[in-house]
């Protein structure tokens, strides 16, 4: 797709200056002499330089350039950090710590607004009920600890926990990511705090049998799916001696608004990457990354087809993400650019269509498959994407079903994307035949 013509590239270095001419033999030390070496010195330079530039050029052209798009919330960045943990330099513990703050604040986040969909969804009584057959867990019963969620929280009407102290109490105790990062951000800060603070009655309150139900109705909170994962661990990851792992890093959510670049060698083809953020407020900073591109990831979540995007309640996810690729693929700056398309959270997709039908969504009434068959919902999507295109075709091996957070699902996707990659833009630039 998108495999107009380009200039062909170089396929391998320019060849280098030739010897620069010599002064004829024989000549003796005369002023001549000399004048001819400084115009022989003046032609090597100029030679070199010639070289150089061009060897800079041939850099430049053979590079890779590949850019993830995408709406907000669909897993390009987790994407994007998969790469770096494949192919790049370990995090630094600067790095670590960031991620720990926000592994702490995505909890606070989502639990917040699970309280306030309980609430919604008028499942309180359901909680008093549980604390009446189970009793306390641990030093409190659930309906105390979501109280005391809801209080400091959700109504927010008392003094904030007493603040922690943070200073070492003993050998080993002091809190290994801290509760600050300048780079995580103010309100991150504080969220990081509260968890730390308030991690047994959230740990209490999300084991509830109440809370499990109120988790099936997320969608309408947009509440991340991947924070189940980091909810299930609130112990650990409140506890002074957390050290955030790859997987923490994958999951915690960091909201892109700036171009992050990085770049790679892999398989001796150095790539530039670029991840940008996907709300619609992000969206005009894309074009800068338009020239000379590659190839573009699209990414586009499997299971956001029955949520709406934060930034405009009435759109659902999915017809956004149908829609901005439409945008995308028949963009005349993509005409020469290899266009791949991945299909990212399987694994919240095929859990989701057990009780969330798809045909119940107004915009894909037509739906015909079974309600839990997850081959032809991902079927019936891969059409919908295929529909979006003017002039062109989206061969299936341009389609990658992934999720982004499984390492070996992605590392063998993006083997496999990086070759399609390179044979696609060997095939545009007149170097392979085409099937």
């Amino acid at each position: 797709m998108g495999c107009a013509s380009s200039a062909p590239a170089q396929t391998s270095p320019p060849a280098g200056a030739g010897a620069a001419s010599r002064p004829g033999a024989g000549g003796g030390a005369t002023a001549g002499g000399g004048a001819n070496r400084a115009t022989t010195g003046n032609a090597k330079g100029s030679k070199n330089i010639d070289y150089a530039l061009r060897l800079a050029k041939f850099e430049e052209e053979s590079k890779i350039k590949l850019l993830f798009l995408g709406a907000g919330e669909s897993g390009k960045s987790t994407i994007f950090k998969q790469m770096r943990l494949l192919y790049g330099p370990g995090r630094s513990e600067d790095d670590l710590r960031m991620y720990g703050v926000v592994a702490r604040s995505n909890i606070v986040v989502a639990i917040k607004k699970l309280c306030i969909l309980c609430n919604n969804l008028e499942m309180e009584g359901d909680l008093d009920t549980e604390s009446e057959e189970e009793g306390a867990l641990g030093k409190m019963t659930v309906r105390e600890a979501y109280d005391e969620l809801t209080a400091y929280l959700v109504d927010k009407k008392v003094p904030p926990p007493p603040t922690i102290d943070l200073e070492p109490k003993g050998e080993g105790e002091e809190d290994w990511v801290g509760l600050n990062s300048t780079r995580a951000g103010l309100g991150a800060n504080k969220d990081a705090k509260l968890c730390v603070a308030l991690h047994e009655s959230i740990r209490i309150v999300w084991e509830s049998k109440t809370m499990q139900k109120v988790w099936d109705n997320r969608a309408s909170m947009n509440i991340v799916d991947g924070h189940k994962e980091l909810l299930d661990q609130v112990t650990r990851i409140a506890s002074p001696k957390f050290k955030p792992t790859k997987r923490d890093v994958l999951v915690a959510r960091v909201r892109t608004t700036q171009i992050i670049v990085e770049k790679y060698k892999i398989k001796g083809m150095k790539y530039e990457m670029y991840d940008v953020g996907g709300q619609r407020s992000d969206r005009r900073k894309w074009i800068h990354c338009f020239d000379q591109v590659t190839a573009v990831i699209f990414v586009a979540a499997l299971s956001e087809y029955d949520q709406y995007l934060a930034e405009a309640a009435e759109t659902n996810r999915m017809v956004e993400a149908l829609e901005l690729f439409h945008s995308v693929i028949n963009n005349i700056a993509f005409s020469n650019s290899s266009v791949l398309l991945f299909l990212n959270k399987m694994d919240v997709f095929k859990e989701k269509i057990k009780y969330s039908d798809i045909s119940a969504m107004e915009p894909f009434s037509d739906y015909s498959g079974a309600a839990n068959d997850f081959d032809a919902g991902v079927k019936y999507f891969k059409k919908k994407f295929k529909d979006r295109l003017i002039d062109d075709e989206l061969n299936d091996t341009f389609i990658h079903v992934t999720c982004a957070v499984d390492s070996k699902n992605l590392e063998f996707v993006l083997d496999s994307t990086t070759s399609i990659i390179r044979s696609d833009n060997l095939k545009r630039s007149g170097f392979l035949m085409a099937d």
